[in-house]
């Protein structure tokens, strides 16, 4: 294999790594796919095409930065960054992934994120009342009867539970985006993507009742940005939530503890952590 060594071959073969020549400069690199989290807690890492080349990045769109990538352990379809390669020579490489696809946004069912074709067949409808039962209603169930013991809560009152949190390592400002977007997946949102109104800082990201600005960079959100959070929000008739990189100004803090809105700083692991009362009862409740 021109250009590497025996030493790379085998390193290659060990990570399960692709071969990957850049069109600008010809260099040759070894790339391994990442791998994420799925809900059920098994890692998807996404198929790489190894005869396929790789295409440079001219401009960005949320479809191309994202594909569509089952779980091989439970089936679920989910959408993740798409593998690319930073060459040296300053060109972005997208790599090409195997047997995946972007389904279209007719083809998403709402408010789950998964395409159409992959959703759970619906629940079998309940057969019919036995004769000369109809139109008599059973008695309702109430605490400390036969069919609800006391110490059980009703239904209604207990949320459901939701897998622990995998982060993803926060070594670019992609990265953060990444992270962002898979922390308001396990919050319950679906459909998350770019928004259209970009914001003075950072990167916008809209779901099903919630609007997030995700701030990657070294210097602290400032009262400015979250009071134009907060008036976005408000125009599109939805909430709002910040994820910021370095932090928040004090004055910053204050109007959010003020407007409602949850705060939360990015560390390095990936995994967001809350700043006010209004994070922490976004994470205690969900979606």
């Amino acid at each position: 294999m021109d250009g590497l060594s025996r030493r790379d071959v085998l390193e290659w073969a060990m990570a399960e790594s692709v071969p990957v020549r850049c069109p600008a400069c010809r260099r040759e690199h070894l790339f391994a796919a990442p791998s994420y989290p799925c809900v059920c807690g098994a890692p998807v890492t996404p198929p790489l095409d190894r005869l396929a080349d790789p295409a440079p990045v001219t401009h960005r769109t949320w479809d191309e930065d994202w594909v569509t990538v089952p779980c091989d352990t439970c089936g679920r379809a989910d959408q993740w960054p798409h593998p690319e390669l930073g060459c040296p020579c300053g060109a972005m490489l997208r790599i090409p992934v195997r047997g995946a696809r972007r389904p279209l946004r007719a083809e998403i069912t709402p408010g789950t994120g998964v395409p159409a074709d992959l959703e759970p067949d619906p629940e079998p409808e309940t057969a019919p009342p036995p004769p000369g039962t109809a139109g008599t209603a059973p008695a309702p169930a109430t605490p400390g009867s036969p069919l609800i013991p006391d110490h059980v809560p009703l239904p209604h009152t207990t949320p459901p539970p939701r897998p622990v949190f995998q982060p993803v390592t926060i070594r670019t400002a992609r990265d953060a985006v990444t992270a962002a977007a898979l922390y308001l997946r396990w919050l319950g949102y679906r459909d998350i993507r770019r928004a259209d109104q970009r914001p003075p800082s950072g990167i916008g990201l809209t779901a099903r009742g919630i609007l997030a600005q995700v701030d990657p960079t070294v210097r602290p959100a400032s009262l400015r940005d979250v009071e134009c959070l907060w008036l976005t929000a408000m125009s599109e008739s939805t909430g709002c939530v910040y994820f910021s990189l370095a932090g928040y100004a004090e004055g910053a803090r204050r109007r959010a503890d003020a407007l409602g809105i949850p705060l939360f700083v990015l560390d390095l692991t990936g995994t967001p952590q809350p700043v006010n009362t209004h994070a922490d009862e976004l994470v205690a409740t969900g979606a």
